[in-house]
């Protein structure tokens, strides 16, 4: 189905004012994504479909774009070196700085289908060790992908996707499923994290702020005037002396929100 450019646009439009997510160049991408769905439930076009969505009571069709458009693509041990910064540097200066409260605020912000939030749980599990359970380190794993985050709450990954994980993790983190092709996150992993659905353009409301962010490969879809908006928000939500993590190829602009660069990708409040 041929998506003209009018149909383009106010896709990309209701995006990018909700989502914040800039597809102005991706028209092709978001044709590939978006046609089959389109098609096999019976709408005359792209724009019959916006129609339905807009005046859609639920919200469960917008959930649906969204989910189609975004990427979610992640694995285990994705930019491990800022795991080993945490592990070697981060955890013992906020261990000792919250020794008192013991309380460690933690956000994962685009959690996708999980590893990333599943793989610090198992770090924070590791470092604290006996002493992790006099603590609260319970992790908020958020995304604007409903889909994406029902299938990371599951916590079920082929034997490929944990294949390059520590050995020590997989016998300890990890349960083999009855079909034998799969294993799932262990229960007691599970517990130590709350995902839910989070749009980064919403205004932050959380009850406390936060001594580690990640936040990493999603400023990415976003242009500039977005990201200054984002990071400024980050910022205003972190506890001094946090640590913020960004994606390896991504930057932020320092003049909006007073980061101190510990190290390209990391930055501390």
């Amino acid at each position: 189905m041929k998506m003209t450019e009018a149909e383009f646009q106010r896709i990309y439009r209701y995006v990018k004012l909700h989502y914040g997510i800039d597809m102005s160049k991706k028209k092709e991408i978001m044709t590939g994504r978006l046609e089959n769905y389109v098609v096999a439930h019976g709408y005359a076009s792209y724009d019959a479909f916006m129609n339905a969505l807009e005046t859609d009571p639920t919200g469960h069709m917008e959930k649906r774009l969204i989910g189609m458009l975004t990427t979610n693509h992640t694995f285990f041990m994705r930019e491990f070196e800022h795991m080993e910064y945490l592990s070697r540097v981060v955890l013992p200066e906020l261990s000792q700085k919250e020794a008192k409260t013991k309380d460690l605020g933690i956000w994962c912000a685009a959690a996708s289908s999980g590893e990333e939030p599943y793989m610090l749980a198992m770090l924070i599990k590791d470092y604290f060790g006996l002493d992790h359970a006099n603590w609260d380190t319970t992790i908020l794993a958020t995304d604007v992908s409903a889909e994406i985050l029902e299938q990371a709450t599951r916590g079920i990954y082929t034997a490929d996707a944990i294949a390059s994980m520590p050995a020590q993790w997989k016998r300890r983190y990890f349960k083999a499923c009855p079909d034998g092709l799969h294993y799932q996150v262990t229960d007691e992993i599970k517990k130590e994290i709350l995902f839910r659905r989070f749009n980064l353009m919403s205004p932050f409301l959380f009850k406390h702020k936060f001594h580690i962010v990640f936040l990493r490969n999603v400023m990415i879809y976003f242009d500039n005037k977005t990201k200054q908006e984002l990071i400024r928000k980050v910022y205003q939500y972190m506890e001094p002396g946090g640590y913020l993590f960004i994606g390896r190829t991504e930057t932020i602009d320092r003049s909006v929100a007073p980061f101190q660069m510990i190290q390209p990708s990391i930055f501390r409040k």
